[in-house]
């Protein structure tokens, strides 16, 4: 009884999968995400590595929540890697934010990828990393932002709710 509802869940997946993946959606659970700031990457920098460190532990979501559990891989003046842990499931899922100035602007590539290999579906769960981090910081009001992503290179993007995820 057991393989059979091993096999059938192993069925539903590789479905749902599919139709995700030819619809144009990543093979596996990811999110790509450009943003522009009209301040100093320097200053953008700064404020991620403060948040990362801000939500290093559980306090950030005792009961409900995501944002917490994120750990500082490297850093530099032109890329930041970490990672962030799911808290009930502890599923770990890769991060990078690579910056680059360009004049008075700043410009942001997030990248966030499930370290499991058959994550196919988040939920919006690896846009929901890098944002939330960026939200957490107060980067998201500041004048000059704007982002660009989409659910082609965005896992389930339209569907996220970064106050769960």
């Amino acid at each position: 009884m057991m393989k059979s509802f091993a096999v059938v869940t192993l069925v539903c997946l590789v479905v749902a999968a599919e139709s995700f993946i030819l619809d144009g959606g990543p093979a596996h659970a990811s999110c790509k995400v450009d943003w522009t700031f009209s301040m100093k990457c320097s200053d953008i920098n700064a404020a991620i590595l403060k948040q990362i460190e801000a939500w290093k532990g559980t306090s950030g979501c005792p009961t409900s929540g995501e944002k917490c559990l994120y750990k500082l891989i490297s850093s530099s003046a032109t890329q930041i890697k970490a990672t962030r842990t799911t808290r009930v499931d502890h599923y770990v899922d890769d991060l990078t934010f690579t910056l680059k100035q360009e004049a008075s602007t700043c410009k942001v590539h997030g990248y966030s990828r499930s370290e499991t290999w058959y994550a196919v579906l988040d939920f919006g769960t690896n846009y929901c990393n890098l944002f939330n981090l960026l939200d957490g910081a107060g980067l998201v009001k500041t004048a000059g932002y704007s982002e660009t992503t989409s659910d082609r290179i965005c896992t389930q993007y339209s569907s996220r709710d970064c106050s769960v995820h």
